[in-house]
């Protein structure tokens, strides 16, 4: 297993390792994003930055194994992007401060004690955000949906906790939910398939395994006329019909920005989880007309972003 890395030119150089689940444009943005805003802060790869970086490709085993290799580098920072790799770095990093990226539910994954006391050795940003308003949104756009449906790793903590959650608030808007569960992304579009007959749309959490495969589950709603939504906003630019999202890319800055502090000498104990306040709405009107939905013109006009 190869470790990338740039060495700065400087005798006195910081050493940062990040390592994430696996690749997909949602993790992509969030790790430039931590990139842009140390290089905006002084430490530039080549120059007085020592980056590594290494994706596990979606399997666990690796990931944990890339955490020790990056433990026994003993940088001055490790982070991880998505609950299993920060759960992995946690593991292995002893006394090295860790921060994570995109994690939904950092209690629940007991990486932290609470969102406003971490307590230990690690910390970050989440990208838990209310169901609240995407359940809006679908009722908006397929008023007549009375079953919702979810593909989701069921062995990702996070997701789990997102499906908990949507539970909880789908009886509010009239809405039955159905799971199907895909272990690895080479299993998403079955799953998805399973879904076509029993839900009038899927709503994709942030789960790493189906973003990575968000185009299985775009072309089985095309095909079936079964509307897709995200949670994320880089899945609509990929196809999906709709989402009420974080740019990831603005996560990753909001986590950069983290790191600067633990890089000047702040304990991650002390350093709150950082969210972000504002959802974009991102809407794709190709996939609406292939699945079968109607964007009303005002919705149009207060979109973020709009894909033709």
């Amino acid at each position: 297993m190869a470790v990338t890395g740039s060495t700065a030119g400087s005798a006195e150089t910081t050493s940062v390792a990040i390592t994430y689940i696996i690749d997909h444009p949602a993790i992509d943005a969030a790790r430039r994003g931590i990139v842009d805003e140390l290089a905006e802060a002084g430490y530039k790869e080549g120059e007085n930055l020592t980056l590594h970086v290494q994706s596990a490709q979606g399997s666990m085993p690796t990931q944990i194994q890339i955490a020790k290799t990056f433990a026994g580098l003993k940088p001055d920072l490790l982070i991880a992007i998505s609950t299993p790799s920060a759960q992995a770095l946690q593991s292995t990093a002893g006394d090295i401060p860790v921060l994570f990226s995109a994690v939904t539910d950092p209690v629940d994954a007991k990486l932290v004690k609470s969102v406003n006391e971490p307590g230990g050795n690690i910390t970050g940003t989440s990208d838990k955000q209310p169901f609240g308003p995407t359940l809006e949104l679908i009722k908006m756009l397929v008023p007549d949906a009375k079953t919702l449906g979810v593909v989701y790793n069921a062995g990702e903590a996070n997701s789990v906790a997102q499906v908990e959650d949507l539970k909880s608030e789908l009886s509010d808007y009239g809405l039955a939910l159905e799971e199907s569960s895909a272990s690895q992304t080479a299993m998403v579009a079955d799953a998805a398939v399973s879904l076509a007959g029993r839900a009038d749309a899927i709503l994709i959490p942030t789960d790493s395994t189906v973003v990575a495969a968000v185009e299985s589950v775009v072309n089985v709603g095309k095909k079936a006329k079964v509307p897709v939504f995200a949670s994320d906003t880089d899945s609509v630019k990929r196809g999906a019909l709709a989402a009420l999202g974080f740019d990831y890319y603005k996560l990753g800055r909001l986590t950069g920005r983290m790191a600067v502090r633990v890089l000047k000498g702040e304990s991650p104990a002390t350093i709150p989880v950082g969210v972000l306040d504002t959802q974009e709405l991102y809407l794709n009107t190709s996939s609406a007309k292939a699945m079968g939905v109607t964007i009303p013109g005002g919705l149009l006009e207060t979109a973020t972003k709009v894909i033709e």
